[in-house]
């Protein structure tokens, strides 16, 4: 069995998320989401969908690009 790096449950079936050169054990995709996704530089909210990105930042929605000065992005509709 291996241990989820989050919330440290020994589970028989947790997997293994290869990403940016290192490898991560969990137990859910829940922990996998709370460890791997990004977060929004402006509300907080981890992104679990493409996002998007402006002046080296991440941002769940164009409303939340625009508070942080990026008017130029909009949402795809």
């Amino acid at each position: 069995m291996a241990v989820c790096e989050v919330c440290g449950n020994d589970y028989e079936m947790a997997f293994e998320v290869h990403a940016a050169g290192a490898v991560h054990t969990f137990d859910s995709f829940e922990c996998a989401a709370h460890q791997l996704a990004p977060i929004c530089d402006n509300c907080g909210c981890r992104m679990l969908g493409h996002g998007l990105q402006a002046g080296g930042k991440f941002f769940c929605c164009a409303h939340c690009a625009r508070i942080q000065g990026h008017s130029d992005l909009a949402d795809n509709v």
